[in-house]
């Protein structure tokens, strides 16, 4: 294989980024000469990649939240595709993101560049129809869970399962002591986690809700400790604003996301590939998912599966609390959360969650895995 081979991918928002992230570094580890450049944030750049444009431009959660961007969106897509077409790449690695990246797939397919797709859309869960358009347009799946190399293999999609990179990924070296010590915590104190999620529509939805929640938990527990991690790609100009309109005292950290994990003692998360990565640290934690009324009202006709959480849809089991919409109230995270902190159950449940999402989530190496799908097929553009 030459030294020329390019590659573009495509991810639109913090938790692909990640995922690409170690997917690229494993593949600069195997052939450091492969040049990467694409859509994704600072994960993929330190993976070696080089971003023209920042994902935080199209990180939007909702139906009518999109529509709100659509402009935006539709002029990156329009630039994307001009890119495509004027110096063509040898793969195009389209990372989640289904609303853009399969469009986007059909606009490769017609300029004949082969196509990777890593991290299966959700087409389990809603709008299966996408199968027809994938197995059109794209060239291989690269598959995170066992269950959706076999969706694929029945639809006649060329498909490899790499499993989940974050059995590798998720850990860390501190005990939850030397994690509160290491921020500055009380490790005697218990420490409550607020994860809003990384896109503004989230954070705007979800932190007021969470902070009012802290505060009240707060008042009655006066050794409760709150942290707030600063996600990827999130600005901080839109977390303060929220923070001063609050008397909870938070810590916003902006450090090793594992190792905030590894220092609380509950979490009340936005739902989405982070609540798979706090059940996979043992910390007991309550899912919040909360949009537009418009987008809900359309999601709810669509969705065809009960959960929304990873960690229960992947064990096809209600292990984690859900609360969806309506239920995110003041009152309900109040008392989920208290009952977190103080029920003596709760780690034990936490450690039994975790041994079952494990079990759950199929092979280990998924980052190197995924890595060696690229190579294949790059190398077998050549035969």
């Amino acid at each position: 294989m030459s030294d020329a081979r390019r590659i573009v991918i495509v991810a639109g928002e913090a938790s692909g980024d990640a995922h690409a992230g170690r997917m690229i570094a494993a593949l600069k580890s195997k052939r450091p000469e492969i040049a990467v450049s694409g859509i994704g944030g600072d994960a993929l750049r330190q993976a070696g990649a080089e971003i023209f444009t920042d994902f935080r431009e199209l990180a939007v959660m909702g139906l009518v939240e999109v529509l709100k961007r659509y402009r935006a969106i539709k002029a990156i897509f329009n630039d994307l595709v001009e890119r495509l077409s004027r110096d063509k790449p040898d793969l195009l690695i389209l990372v989640d993101y289904p609303g853009f990246n399969l469009k986007l797939a059909k606009q490769a397919h017609k300029l004949g560049i082969p196509v990777l797709y890593y991290i299966s859309p959700k087409v389990w869960a809603w709008r299966p129809g996408r199968i027809k358009t994938i197995r059109r347009y794209v060239d291989h799946m690269a598959a995170l869970f066992p269950f959706e190399q076999s969706l694929y293999q029945d639809a006649a999609v060329p498909v490899t399962c790499v499993g989940h990179p974050l059995v590798d990924a998720v850990k860390s070296d501190l005990t939850p002591e030397q994690a509160k010590t290491q921020f500055g915590l009380d490790p005697q104190h218990r420490v409550l986690g607020l994860f809003p999620g990384s896109r503004r529509s989230e954070v705007e939805n979800l932190l007021p809700i969470m902070l009012q929640a802290a505060e009240k938990i707060q008042q009655r527990h006066f050794d409760l400790e709150v942290v707030l991690p600063l996600a990827p790609g999130l600005d901080t100009d839109l977390i303060e604003p929220l923070l001063k309109q609050s008397s909870a005292r938070v810590q916003v950290i902006s450090a090793d996301f594992y190792d905030v994990v590894r220092s609380c003692d509950a979490i009340v998360a936005a739902s989405g590939t982070v609540t798979l990565e706090i059940a996979l640290m043992g910390v007991p934690h309550l899912i919040t998912y909360r949009v537009a009324p418009m987008s809900y009202r359309i999601l709810k006709r669509l969705v065809k599966i009960p959960y929304v959480g990873l960690c229960n849809i992947v064990t096809g089991d209600n292990i984690v609390t859900e609360l969806l919409q309506d239920e995110v109230t003041v009152e309900n995270l109040d008392r989920e959360l208290t009952l977190l902190l103080t029920q003596p159950e709760a780690q034990s449940r936490a450690q039994m969650i975790r041994q079952q999402v494990l079990a759950a989530l199929g092979p280990s190496g998924g980052a190197d895995n995924a890595a060696d799908v690229v190579l294949t097929m790059l190398d077998n553009a050549d035969d």
